[in-house]
This record gives C-alpha cells, sequence and structure tokens, in this order.
C-alpha cells in the first residue's frame, strides 16, 4: 500500500480554510482519484496546520491518478482555500 500525503507547514501570514478543505478540496480530489474517503488532520501544534493523507493500492495507481484528466482541476483549487505552499510525501506502508 502507497500513502500520499500533502502537508501545508504554518507559515506566518498564510491562511488556510479549514471548512472548504475538509468539504469541497478533498472530496474533489478522492473523487477525482477514484478513492473513497482520505484522512484529514488539523493541527493543533507541531509545524502543519493540516494535512491529508490519500491510500493506493500501488505506485501504479497513484501514478495514473496524479496523470487523470482532472487532476490539473485538483492542484487550481488550492488557490480556494490557502496561501500556503504544500509539501508532498510519498510512503509505503509497512505497519
Amino acid at each position: 500500500m502507497i500513502r500520499f500525503s500533502v502537508l501545508y507547514p504554518t507559515t506566518e501570514g498564510a491562511t488556510f480554510d479549514h471548512d472548504y478543505y475538509r468539504d469541497k478540496h478533498v472530496p474533489l480530489a478522492c473523487k477525482t482519484w477514484g478513492l473513497s474517503d482520505a484522512t484529514i488532520d488539523k493541527g493543533i501544534s507541531g509545524p502543519y496546520v493540516a494535512a491529508v493523507h490519500f491510500t493506493f493500492d500501488s505506485m501504479d495507481a497513484l501514478g495514473a491518478a496524479m496523470g487523470a484528466a482532472d487532476t490539473g482541476a485538483v492542484l487550481a483549487d488550492v488557490a480556494n482555500y490557502t496561501t500556503i505552499t504544500p509539501v508532498m510525501q510519498t510512503s509505503e506502508i509497512v505497519g
């Protein structure tokens, strides 16, 4: 299993609309990539104000999702909820 995480570092003066993120953006990404759900984190303390974790069966499945026709719309939607540049990580789930 592969986990694709998008993390939003705490950034002075930045904005982040958690409601829009939860209610609009993440569902758009899930629909675009054929996923039933994702895990959303709202930072309380630490270096990130938010994060989302998507799970894929394989690197090929992740690659197919990133190549989906509407992935551009998912990326363009970022401006609707934050001014933070996200950090992305792909991980193999080993436990």
